[in-house]
C-alpha cells in the first residue's frame, strides 16, 4: 500500500521534527516502568505462545490456571515452572496442559537444572517461530498473488452477530460485495474481562467473543472468499483490554492481519489501569511486529467525548505517541494504522473543509503508515439520508487524501446493527464516490493560507504545545488530570492494577528475549 502524498500544506518540518521528539521524551519515563514490570497477562500470553492452551470443567483457561498457581513467584516468569513440569513428568505440551485443565498443580514441582530447563523453553521458541513464520509467508505469497486487486484506501467492514458461525457467512457475504478487511468487533465488555474464553462462541452481545476458535474460524472463511473473490481478505479483531498481549498471541496464530491496538485507549474508555495497559500493551505490539499484523490505534474515540475542532491536536498528540511507543516495540511505519475521526458538528459552517485540512494534514504527516480513518458516528441522528450523505462525504475526503484503511460508514449508525444490505448500501456508496474522483489528490492544491492551509497549521502547533506540556507533566499525571479526551484516571486506580507484578533479579522469559532480538530492540 503505497500512501505518500506530495506536501500541499506545507507544514515546518522543523515542528514535525520537534514533535517526535517530545514524544520520545514522554515515552521514556513510561518505557523505563514498562522494562521493570510484568502482568498476569504478559505471562498468560508467554504461557499460549509456549503452547498452553485449553480450560478446565468451569471454562477457566489453562493460561490462567497456571498463572494463579504460580502467582506467588511470579517475578520469575510463569515460563520455567510450565517447561519444568513438561521435562519432570515427560509430557507433551498437550497432554501437560489436558492434566493442568485436570487439576494438576505445577508448582507442586521442584525445579530441575536451569540449564535444561531454559534448552527445554528454547525447544518451544523455535516451534512458536515457526509457526508464526509460515503464517506470514503464506499472507505474503496470497498477497503477492494478488497484488493490485484490493480498494484503495482498504474498505473495512465490521461482522458481528455474536454467533461466530453467522458472521462466517456474514463476512463472505460482505467479502463478495467489496469489503477488504473483515473485522470481528468482541462482545459488550470483553475487554474488562481478565482471561480469554475457550473454543467457538455463538452467543455474544452487541459483538462476537474473540477467543482463538473463532478467530481460526473466520481466517478458514475468508481463505475461501480470497480463492474466490482473487483478492486478500485481511482480518481484523481487538487485541485491548486486560487481555491485549493473549489476544496478539492467538492473532499471531492463527494469522490475522489487523488489531486494534492503542496505547491509551484502554486507560481513557475502559478505566483499565494505566500501569497495567502499559506492560501489556508492550508485550502485545512486540508480537504483532513479529507476526507483520497492523495495528489499528484509537485516536477517533477522543472526538466522542471532546469536541472535534477545539481538541483536534489532541488526536495529532496522541498519534505521536502512539507512533513512538510502536516504533519502541519494534513495529515499522509500514504496520501502524494510526486512527483519526470524521467527527465535526454537521451544521457547523465549512465543516467539511476543516475534516479535508485534518486528515490532509495526518497524510502528510505520517506518510509512510497505513492511516486508519473513521467515519461520522456522533453526529448520525438516525435519518438515513441525511446520514448516507455525511458517510459520502467522508468517503471523499479520504480517497481525496490517500487514507490506508477506510472503515466504512453506515447510515443505520446509531439506529441498529447493521444489516447485510445496509453494508452493502455502504460499499456501494463508497466504490461510487472514491471511483469518481479516483485521482483528485493529484489534480488538487490548495490556496495559500487559506482556510485548508491555516487550520492544519493551527493544530500541528497546538499539538506541538501539548506535547510540551506533556513532557514538563509526564504522562501519567496528564492521565490523571483529564487532559486526553476530558477524562481523569488515577493511576492507582482502574482495572487490572493487581495483575501487575514487579520483575525479579532471575526474571525469565524467553519470548520476550527471542522477539527483542528479531525486533532488534534494545530493552524488553
Amino acid at each position: 500500500m503505497d500512501h505518500k502524498a506530495t506536501s500541499k500544506l506545507g507544514l515546518c518540518p522543523q515542528k514535525i521534527a520537534r514533535a517526535r521528539q517530545l514524544a520520545t521524551s514522554i515515552a521514556r519515563p513510561v518505557e523505563e516502568f514498562i522494562d521493570r514490570h510484568t502482568t498476569v497477562a504478559v505471562e498468560r500470553a508467554t504461557l499460549r505462545l509456549a503452547g498452553a492452551d485449553g480450560a478446565n470443567e468451569n471454562g477457566v483457561p489453562v493460561p490462567n490456571l497456571i498463572v494463579e498457581q504460580v502467582r506467588e513467584r511470579l517475578e520469575s516468569g510463569a515460563t520455567l515452572p510450565y517447561v519444568n513440569a513438561l521435562l519432570k513428568l515427560g509430557l507433551e505440551v498437550e497432554e501437560l496442559n489436558e492434566r493442568i485443565a485436570q487439576g494438576f498443580n505445577i508448582a507442586s514441582l521442584p525445579l530441575g537444572d536451569r540449564r535444561d530447563l531454559e534448552a527445554k523453553a528454547q525447544e518451544l521458541v523455535e516451534r512458536f517461530a515457526q509457526r508464526v513464520g509460515s503464517a506470514r509467508q503464506k499472507r505474503q505469497e496470497l498477497q503477492e498473488r494478488y497484488a493490485g486487486k484490493n480498494h484503495s484506501p482498504l474498505l473495512y467492514l465490521i461482522v458481528a452477530t455474536g454467533n461466530i458461525y453467522e458472521d462466517l457467512e456474514q463476512a463472505q457475504a460482505a467479502a463478495s460485495q467489496g469489503a477488504d478487511v473483515i473485522a470481528v468487533i468482541r462482545t459488550t465488555a470483553q475487554s474488562l474481562l481478565d482471561y480469554v474464553p475457550y473454543g467457538a462462541t455463538t452467543e455474544g452481545f452487541g459483538g462476537t467473543y474473540a477467543t482463538q476458535e473463532n478467530f481460526r474460524l473466520m481466517r478458514s472463511a475468508l481463505d475461501q472468499a480470497i480463492d474466490r473473490e482473487g483478492r486478500y481478505i485481511y482480518l481484523t479483531n481487538y487485541a485491548s483490554g486486560l487481555c491485549m498481549p493473549e489476544i496478539a498471541a492467538m492473532g499471531a496464530m492463527e494469522r490475522l492481519d489487523m488489531m486494534l491496538n492503542d496505547s491509551i485507549y484502554g486507560i481513557l474508555f475502559r478505566d483499565i489501569n494505566m500501569y497495567r495497559t502499559f506492560v501489556d500493551q508492550r508485550f502485545s505490539r512486540m508480537i504483532n511486529a513479529y507476526a507483520g499484523i497492523i495495528i489499528n490505534t484509537g485516536e477517533d474515540n477522543y472526538l466522542t467525548t471532546s469536541d472535534a475542532v477545539e481538541k483536534a491536536y489532541t488526536v495529532l498528540a496522541s498519534q505521536f505517541l502512539n507512533e513512538r511507543f510502536a516504533y519502541n516495540a519494534g513495529l515499522p511505519a509500514s504496520l501502524m494504522g494510526l486512527g483519526h475521526a470524521f467527527e465535526m458538528d454537521p451544521s457547523i459552517t465549512n465543516g467539511f473543509l476543516l475534516e479535508l485540512a485534518q486528515a490532509q494534514m495526518a497524510r502528510e504527516i505520517f506518510p509512510d503508515h497505513p492511516l486508519k480513518y473513521m467515519p461520522p458516528t456522533k453526529w448520525m441522528t438516525g435519518n438515513i439520508f441525511k446520514g448516507h450523505i455525511q458517510d459520502a462525504m467522508f468517503n471523499f475526503v479520504s480517497q481525496a487524501t490517500n487514507q490506508g484503511i477506510h472503515l466504512l460508514g453506515m447510515m443505520t449508525e446509531a439506529i441498529h446493527t447493521p444489516f447485510m444490505m445496509d453494508r452493502g448500501l455502504a460499499l456501494e456508496n463508497a466504490k461510487y464516490v472514491m471511483n469518481n474522483i479516483k485521482d483528485f489528490a493529484t489534480e488538487i492544491e490548495f490556496k495559500k493560507d487559506g482556510l485548508i492551509m491555516r487550520r492544519a497549521h493551527q493544530v500541528l502547533d497546538e499539538a506541538l504545545a501539548f506535547l510540551e506540556e506533556l513532557e514538563q507533566k509526564g504522562l501519567m499525571n496528564a492521565l490523571e488530570e483529564g487532559l486526553f479526551a476530558d477524562i481523569k484516571r488515577p493511576r492507582a486506580g482502574g482495572k487490572g492494577l493487581d495483575g501487575l507484578q514487579e520483575k525479579g533479579p532471575d526474571y525469565y522469559n524467553p519470548f520476550a528475549t527471542y522477539l527483542a532480538q528479531q525486533l532488534k530492540l534494545e530493552n524488553a
